[in-house]
């Protein structure tokens, strides 16, 4: 299996994860454009893809699927509230709403040789989940999104191979930023995004001697930046006994370009 964030990040989403068969994207919140030259920087052309499987409504999640569903007719899959909220926000035009499937969390879907299963999130949207993806014997999970992480959470993700987790922002730069404060409270909220800390905290949860890569996302523009978002986690996870005897690669997905292509051995 493989793991590929062509963007990922305030300001735009775009997951790969590929299998043996099924290749699938995991939300559409950049151009179409952009998805189609991220996808063929590694030779997944987009009108090979099987499914489009969507976290939630928000435009950094969708703003690319409308044109997408245009030219390609791709199924698309979210669960039935985000599905209406896509809709309602009216980029749907010439869509057939026939490409759109409801899921619902804690019920797998199988896409060829793959095993997607959403998981139910605390975000700010209409029903948000996150997702995993098995075959066969390797899982990937991605995870973005979450003002608090769940035992619920904790168990779909503590068997992965590769994960991409949220490391949304600094507490520090956030709370002395230019952001609003109703906008800052609803970030640090439970229903907004994890901080660095926070994510260090899930991944801690989530440990064991299989996990091969770490690809830490969703940054912010304003309130976050690579080199602190690794050396915060980082630092957390040196002080773990666990991690000190794992050979994890842990990396940062670049918010506007394509991130390096995770393979999992």
């Amino acid at each position: 299996m493989q793991l590929y964030s062509i963007a990922s990040g305030s300001s735009g989403n775009c997951i790969y994860v590929g299998g043996e068969e099924a290749r699938i994207l995991i939300d559409a919140g950049i151009s179409m454009k952009r998805i189609r030259e991220g996808l063929m920087e590694e030779n997944f052309p987009i009108e090979n893809l099987h499914a489009i499987f969507i976290t939630h409504e928000h435009t950094d999640h969708i703003c690319g699927l409308g044109p997408v569903l245009r030219k390609y007719q791709i199924p698309v899959y979210a669960t039935k509230e985000t599905i209406e909220a896509i809709w309602e926000k009216g980029d749907m035009k010439g869509v057939s709403e026939d490409l759109f499937h409801a899921v619902v969390p804690e019920k797998a879907v199988s896409i060829e040789d793959m095993e997607i299963m959403p998981v139910r999130i605390s975000h700010d949207a209409a029903n948000p989940v996150c997702y995993t993806v098995q075959s066969e014997s390797k899982k990937i999970g991605v995870a973005t999104d979450m003002g608090c992480f769940s035992n619920e959470i904790v168990d779909h993700l503590k068997d992965c191979d590769s994960l991409l987790l949220e490391a949304n922002h600094d507490i520090n730069l956030l709370q002395v930023g230019s952001y609003p404060y109703s906008l800052k409270m609803r970030i640090l909220g439970e229903k907004g995004h994890l901080s660095n800390d926070a994510s260090a905290r899930l991944i801690e949860k989530v440990l064991h001697p299989g996990l091969q890569h770490i690809l830490l996302g969703h940054l912010s523009k304003e309130n976050n930046f690579p080199e602190l978002a690794y050396q915060t986690v980082s630092y957390e996870l040196e002080q773990n006994p666990v991690w000190k005897k794992m050979d994890t690669e842990l990396l940062v997905a670049d918010r506007m370009a394509p991130t390096k292509l995770l393979t999992i051995q």
